[in-house]
């Protein structure tokens, strides 16, 4: 059995590794959610499917942005 001071492949042990993996999911979900975040509002200012007329047709879209934004600040 590997004790654990064992240094693997990438130079790291058991510990430092685990450590580096909980550090990686944190940032990745972080970007996830800000990416997320950034989708949604980029949808609400433009949606990337409009509807049948163009997108004259989402003239309600607008009112629910600026209903929006003064819950961001």
């Amino acid at each position: 059995m590997s004790s654990p001071n064992t240094v693997s492949l990438s130079g790291l042990t058991e510990g430092e590794a685990q450590e580096f993996h909980s550090y990686y999911l944190q940032g990745m979900i972080a970007f996830v959610a800000i990416a997320v975040v950034a989708h949604l509002l980029a949808w609400f200012w433009r949606p990337w499917i409009p509807g049948p007329e163009g997108y004259a047709s989402l003239e309600g879209v607008s009112q629910t942005v600026s209903a929006f934004l003064p819950m961001l600040s």
